[in-house]
């Protein structure tokens, strides 16, 4: 392990972690319906290497991938990284107008894909630099003029067979400065910019991360989050696979990662507060409310249930959790754990240290990492984890980065006298209303979303008003079991929304938040939506987090309805 941390590229780090434990299986999915050792892994990544060097393929190019969680997509990832070249990914959810934005940004010429988007890539690929398609499913009639990544394989064992290309020589041509990805910010506040995160960069966060979490050789992890965005390649490519040599199982299908821990019995795992909140919900739903009046044995049977008994890092991240979220995980003996991370800073960069949590702050700076707060509250960072840039935006880099090397964060904060973060709000966020008082709408979102889980997602408004106002859309899944449970025949949301009984659980919900928040923060009125927000939609980026303007934007009519009716109370 400490060699694979000790190198100076990722295909270095790679390298030695495959020759050092070969027979260790690398790559599987759910059931080991698929089970790929790290040998096996070695060995393809090779030979796709060669395989996309006989295209064309060389140091400092780029090539795009569209795929759900599989193996196939650290294969091949992997062997773009071997050339010297860029892997970046985008999310399956795109349309063809924003695939088209990233092609022209990126000016890729490849792009590795699955049958499922072949139709949406088509209509991205008309007028763009894209020359090849590389299909890793198969082929059928429907791919078309697509190669198969078999195809791809196949032509790499000639060349290398032949002495037509020298692997070796390719990857350790590879420089610490050459770009090892690119990561499209989500586009809450315009395009999406293409954050240039080198070698150095991402092996920076994976000795930060290894300083900061006890992390043994030989653990597993699982892939489920989307690889178009950085806290999936981190956790389940760069630091648990290549860095640490972990046995990753891969999730096609995020929403099914709950169902398959038991199968994988993850040693680091996390993700949003969305995910703990719904475990949570449905623990509290088996009546197991107060973990911490269980004994020892009984806690220990609930946690190997969940498939979390060897899991010796859990972390959330990503959006603000309430502390009654961490405090449960925590008495049930899995100590949650708090993190900060942003794309343009190669993603962690403070993490609460396991022997030493604070529930209600991120966590404290990483190994190498200086941060301090500007004048107004902005975290600003800098060290050897800050991006390279935006691709081809030099402006928008600099504005980012000054002239000092401080990367500004966007975030408003507060750091304690331990060195403790804790996140106020993102800057641009931030609600001002018509008295002049400050407030974050991420944390009252918060508040309002554990008050019931009903509640899936929450806005609030009140930018420039006298008064919040919050509008609200119903958990589906949650929401189709209350039904159930309370005998209302019609599950679907449209009609939830409207139904008493579900109304006066939100209302009730409301009223237990609005105890929680100071006067300025609560919600004066609110209405429940009859429609479900999905990732990556007008409301929502395919990362869930909330398109503000968008939203307000959309609903308009209804916020002004709710400014009207309290105005006239």
């Amino acid at each position: 392990m400490a060699l694979a941390l000790s190198a100076t590229t990722l295909c270095e780090a790679f390298q030695i972690t495959a020759a050092r434990q070969p027979s260790h299986v690398a790559l599987r999915t759910p059931g080991d319906a698929v089970s790929i050792t790290w040998a096996t892994y070695a060995d393809r990544v090779r030979r796709i290497a060669a395989g996309l060097a006989s295209l064309g393929v060389q140091r400092g190019d780029t090539v795009a991938l569209m795929l759900v969680n599989r193996p196939e997509f650290h294969l091949v990832d992997t062997a773009v990284l071997h050339l010297g070249a860029t892997p970046f990914s985008i999310y399956n959810s795109s349309a063809p107008e924003q695939i088209a934005h990233l092609f022209a940004n990126a000016g890729n010429r490849i792009v590795v894909t699955e049958h499922a988007f072949l139709p949406v890539l088509r209509a991205a690929i008309t007028g763009s630099s894209v020359t090849r398609t590389i299909v890793v499913d198969g082929l059928d009639s429907a791919a078309g003029a697509a190669m198969s990544l078999q195809q791809l394989e196949s032509v790499g064992s000639k060349a290398l067979s032949d002495n037509n290309f020298d692997f070796d020589a390719a990857w350790r041509a590879v420089q610490p400065s050459d770009l090892a990805t690119l990561i499209y910010t989500s586009g809450t506040t315009g395009p999406p910019k293409g954050v240039e995160l080198s070698h150095a960069n991402l092996l920076a966060e994976v000795r930060a991360v290894a300083d900061r979490i006890p992390l043994s050789s030989n653990g597993r992890t699982v892939s489920y989050l989307p690889s178009a965005h950085l806290a999936d390649r981190w956790v389940a490519h760069y630091q648990a696979s290549i860095g640490m040599g972990y046995t990753v199982t891969t999730i096609a299908d995020p929403a099914t990662v709950v169902t398959h821990l038991p199968d994988t019995r993850p040693t680091m795992w996390g993700g949003v507060p969305r995910v703990f909140e719904k475990i949570k919900a449905g623990l509290e739903a088996k009546g197991i409310l107060d973990p911490a009046s269980l004994t020892g044995p009984q806690r220990a049977a609930i946690v190997a249930s969940l498939g979390l008994d060897e899991c010796t890092s859990l972390w959330v991240g990503g959006a603000p959790v309430q502390d009654e979220v961490v405090r449960y995980f925590h008495a049930l003996g899995l100590p949650l754990a708090e993190i900060l991370g942003m794309s343009e800073t190669s993603c962690l960069i403070t993490a609460n240290p396991p022997d030493a949590i604070k529930i209600g702050s991120c966590g404290t700076a990483m190994r190498g990492v200086e941060l301090r707060l500007d004048d107004d509250g902005e975290l600003l960072v800098r060290g050897p984890l800050v991006m390279v840039g935006y691709r081809g935006e030099p402006a928008k880099t600099r504005d980012a980065i000054d002239a000092d090397g401080w990367f500004h964060s966007g975030d408003i904060a507060t750091i304690d006298d331990d060195g403790y973060v804790s996140i106020v709000g993102r800057k641009k966020e931030i609600i001002i209303n018509a008295a002049g008082k400050n407030m974050s709408p991420a944390n009252i979102e918060a508040v309002l979303k554990s008050a019931h889980p009903l509640i899936g997602q929450a806005i609030v408004i009140g930018d420039r008003r006298p008064y919040n106002v919050a509008l609200i859309v119903l958990d589906p899944d949650t929401s189709a079991a209350f039904a159930r449970t309370h005998g209302i025949a019609d599950v679907s949301t449209a009609s939830l929304a409207r139904d008493t009984i579900v109304g006066d659980s939100i209302s009730a919900a409301v009223d237990a938040a609005n105890e929680r928040l100071s006067r300025v923060e609560q919600i004066k009125r609110f209405t429940v939506l009859d429609v479900d927000w999905q990732p990556d939609s007008d409301e929502l980026t395919p990362t869930m987090k909330l398109k503000r303007k968008p939203i307000a934007d959309k609903y308009s009519h209804l916020v002004e309805d709710l400014y009207a009716v309290a105005a006239s109370v």
